[in-house]
């Protein structure tokens, strides 16, 4: 059983949200909604562990957590 990883994981954490931030750029609110309904689905289907996606939601959910 995995767990939900809430610890700083990414390398070069920086790198990758000035690339999340640069696939927004120029597009409408629409298209940036889409883009990141896709890509929430296509890293869930990555994880694929349904208690780590449903740990995930709740931690979105309320960031006080």
């Amino acid at each position: 059983m995995t767990t939900l990883n809430t610890a700083p994981n990414i390398p070069q954490p920086d790198d990758f949200y000035a690339e999340l931030l640069a696939l927004h750029d120029g597009r409408s609110k629409a298209e940036s909604a889409a883009i990141n309904a896709r890509l929430v689905l296509l890293l869930a289907n990555h994880i694929g562990d349904g208690r780590v996606l449903s740990d995930a939601l709740r931690a979105a959910a309320d960031p006080q957590q």
